[in-house]
């Protein structure tokens, strides 16, 4: 039972006295953080879905409005749709409410980032599963249902991930990773995994030469479609907030690995499209956030004494593509991304720290 184009307005807020907002004709104190959810069409009778999916946007109005739509047409279980928007300025919440009725949109006053975002989220999901999408997806083929029926059929692996394709329909082959070792560093710093992409051995952090149309267990399932048990994820304490944008499921991944013993897997039945990185436009400004990450995990998940090798290493990655674009292609705009990343390495060399 649904009650239909009913609307119902909460607020999460913390205050200060310094000046006031006026809202819906009433003057309130500056909040710090004001929330504001809209929810409508909701379930009287609260029966549980089986799965929450999360999605967190922030100025991507058009594209999530896409993949809010393929997921209705694409899904037939129990689901509840949460999402998170990060104070856009391109009118996606408003967007998002009008067209969708029975959601709860999270309309945020401030940009949390990626990993508080969808910690936010989900404290608002009731479902067993929860199933992170990003916005810049589509759903194809009852992705979301198949990837529910392998998550029930393989319950040890405790995260499950899909196949994703670029907006052509090619393969995209990040919807999954291996954990950064010592050996991927070396290939990367010494150029091998860029000479050989499609090798195993060279390339081996990205599974190079996989065309991922195999069920397969792998290190990192990538946060653009990622499903988990939500008493898994709370067990866990969801995402680690140090973590604003990237890193963060590899982190969780591997912090499941080792205190859950899970064993992460991926399946071709489940497929969408992920266009990627729609939030995160300038190209050197990405570089540097996911290399800042890519720092703080080996901190974090490198045995001690292999640390000082291994950040040795990864600090040459940046270093050894400039170098190469610089003598190959000096008027590229990849020389200037990489001389940009280079001059900018006091921000990532150490990672969060």
């Amino acid at each position: 039972m649904f009650v239909k184009n009913r609307r119902m307005l909460q607020f999460r807020s913390t205050w200060d006295n310094t000046s006031s907002l006026v809202f819906l004709g009433q003057p309130w104190k500056n909040p710090v953080s004001l929330t504001i959810y809209y929810q409508s069409g909701f379930d009287v009778t609260d029966n549980s879905p089986i799965v929450s999916i999360l999605v967190v946007s922030y100025n991507t109005r058009d594209m999530t409005l896409e993949c809010l739509r393929s997921v209705c047409a694409e899904t037939q279980l129990s689901y509840e749709l949460i999402v998170l928007d990060n104070a856009s300025s391109d009118g996606s919440a408003d967007a998002i409410v009008s067209e969708f009725g029975n959601i709860t949109m999270l309309a945020e006053a401030e940009n949390h980032g990626f990993a508080e975002g969808n910690n936010i989220a989900a404290e608002h999901a009731k479902g067993e599963y929860l199933l992170l999408l990003n916005p810049d997806t589509l759903v194809l083929e009852q992705a979301i249902d198949r990837l529910l029926e392998f998550a029930e059929s393989t319950p040890k692996a405790k995260i499950w991930g899909g196949q994703t394709f670029f907006g052509d329909k090619t393969l995209n082959p990040s919807s999954c990773w291996r954990r950064i070792s010592l050996w991927n560093l070396f290939c990367r710093a010494t150029g091998l995994t860029g000479i050989f992409p499609r090798s195993a051995l060279f390339n081996s952090e990205a599974y190079g030469g996989w065309d991922r149309n195999s069920v397969r267990e792998v290190d990192i399932v990538s946060g653009c479609f990622f499903l988990i048990r939500r008493e898994d994820w709370q067990a866990l304490g969801g995402f680690d907030l140090s973590y604003f944008m990237y890193g963060e499921e590899a982190d969780l991944c591997l912090r499941a690995t080792r205190n859950l013993s899970a064993v992460p897997q991926v399946t071709p039945t489940a497929k969408i499209v992920h266009y990627g990185g729609a939030s995160d436009t300038v190209r050197a400004d990405k570089t540097v956030r996911l290399l800042k990450a890519k720092a703080e995990l080996i901190k974090r998940h490198f045995p001690v004494w292999q640390q000082p090798l291994a950040l040795g290493m990864f600090r040459l990655w940046p270093f050894s593509r400039r170098i190469a674009f610089m003598i190959l292609k000096p008027k590229s705009e990849s020389a200037k991304v990489w001389t940009e990343v280079w001059s900018r390495r006091s921000e990532w060399t150490n990672g969060f720290h």
